[in-house]
């Protein structure tokens, strides 16, 4: 199973503070979906302002990007600017 993890504040105030998960997923669309299914409104967290890292390469539109059962996922804050 992939392992997630997410970094900033944000989006711990929807787990109870927990940072890493082990999720049943093969894309990145249905890994949202199952931690929103845990976690309600993470999954709208995790689309509006966060980037996906996948086995250590970031990812401008992970949404089907394929995930390996080993894949280590990493959720980080976007930052913001102009």
């Amino acid at each position: 199973m992939p392992h997630v993890v997410m970094t900033g504040v944000a989006a711990r105030r929807l787990t109870g503070g927990v940072t890493e998960f082990d999720v049943e997923a093969n894309t990145v669309r249905r890994m949202i979906a199952e931690l929103d299914r845990r976690y309600p409104g993470l999954g709208a967290q995790i689309d509006e302002s966060m980037a996906v890292a996948i086995d250590g390469e970031i990812f401008q539109d992970a949404y089907l990007a394929p995930l390996k059962p080993d894949s280590e996922v990493v959720l980080i804050p976007k930052i913001g600017g102009g």
